[in-house]
């Protein structure tokens, strides 16, 4: 086991006891990109022939209900070393439609959480879209959105996906403001692409201000795969995220995430090279917490050893789905879960 591994499971060790000891509650906040969550049935309105059984992928129906197993072990595990009832909402990257999210939450190792979810369908040419889990017992929605991300601002004709909203009530009667984003790619190259990340980035910005100019005790939460890394100039110039919670005021927007990814470590590989391109942000309301409810304690990486190869030159990679030939692997994802841990 790595030095970073053994350092990890101790502080879990550790965090575990203390809450317990102090009898804190703990509300867990995951986010995931699934890789590829596709139903194996054409979409005539969409660019998924890759993901059916008659294409690249061979994504026939077998294939795909041993994704959903997967996908759903990885939900069943997630936070669980630190409160028994796993994640009360989990943000989701690359889900086709609605119809895996009602086959995925149906799953035998997450049914008895009863996870409900949000989602809308998107514009995105392949059909990848966002959505938001919850567990009804931990948290309500209010209302919720797709907000449009106007990359048309900058000649790009071709749609992203949405930015998810989510209003909803957490356990303890707290109100939170949820973001689900998966920003536009890298493809094309970083430079030349980071400016439609940044007209991602100032949509959760404007909601967030907007939200603060009301109340700025309003408690945000802003997840997602964003194909930025926690110091590019989409998180640290345009949504202005800080790093150290000393300097974090309400009106601020903290990233756990920043100092971890300066530190080497990261939830997906691309050239050899980690990245940490999923994140979740929080308002300064949760380090402050002037109404005394859910507050922000800590983040994590969720890279147990079953989600990363065991062996050979991916050797502690994410264990991805399909191999670079568009083999089935039974896999997980090329992208490590990210947490964050609140307490009351």
């Amino acid at each position: 086991m790595s030095k970073f591994l053994i350092l990890a499971a101790i502080f879990l060790l550790s965090f575990f006891s203390v809450a317990a000891q102090k009898g804190y509650k703990v509300f867990a906040v995951g986010f995931y990109n699934v890789e590829n969550l596709f139903h194996p049935e054409n979409d005539s309105t969409k660019d998924d022939d890759d993901f059916t059984p008659k294409g690249d992928y061979h994504y026939t129906q077998e294939v795909y209900e041993q994704k959903l197993h997967n996908v759903a072990t990885v939900f069943q595990q997630l936070a669980t070393d630190v409160t028994p009832a796993g994640a009360a909402i989990i943000g989701m990257a690359e889900v086709e439609n609605n119809k895996v999210l009602i086959d995925l939450v149906k799953q035998p190792e997450i049914i008895d959480r009863n996870y409900q979810f949000v989602w809308f369908p998107t514009a995105d040419v392949r059909g990848i879209s966002t959505a938001l889990l919850y567990n009804p017992k931990y948290f309500r929605v209010i209302n919720a959105v797709a907000l449009h991300v106007p990359l048309e601002s900058l000649g790009q004709l071709r749609p992203t996906r949405n930015v998810l909203y989510v209003k909803g009530v957490a356990a303890g009667n707290d109100t939170m403001h949820i973001m689900v984003n998966h920003w536009p790619s890298r493809g094309g190259g970083v430079a030349q692409t980071s400016p439609y990340r940044q007209v991602a980035a100032a949509v959760g910005k404007h909601i967030a201000d907007s939200l603060l100019a009301i109340n700025p005790n309003t408690k945000i939460i802003i997840m997602g795969d964003l194909n930025d890394n926690p110091t590019d100039a989409s998180v640290v110039k345009v949504l202005q995220a800080k790093a150290d919670t000393t300097n974090v005021t309400l009106s601020d927007i903290y990233n756990p995430w920043i100092n971890v990814f300066k530190k080497g470590i990261g939830t997906e590989v691309y050239d050899g090279q980690w990245n940490l391109l999923d994140q979740i942000m929080i308002s300064g309301a949760f380090l402050q917490n002037n109404n005394n409810k859910w507050r922000y304690y800590k983040n994590r990486i969720f890279n147990k050893d079953f989600l990363t190869h065991q062996s050979g030159n991916e050797r502690g990679l994410p264990h991805r789905s399909f191999t670079v030939d568009h083999v089935w692997d039974n896999g997980y994802s090329d992208h490590f879960p990210v947490l964050v841990y609140l307490v009351q």
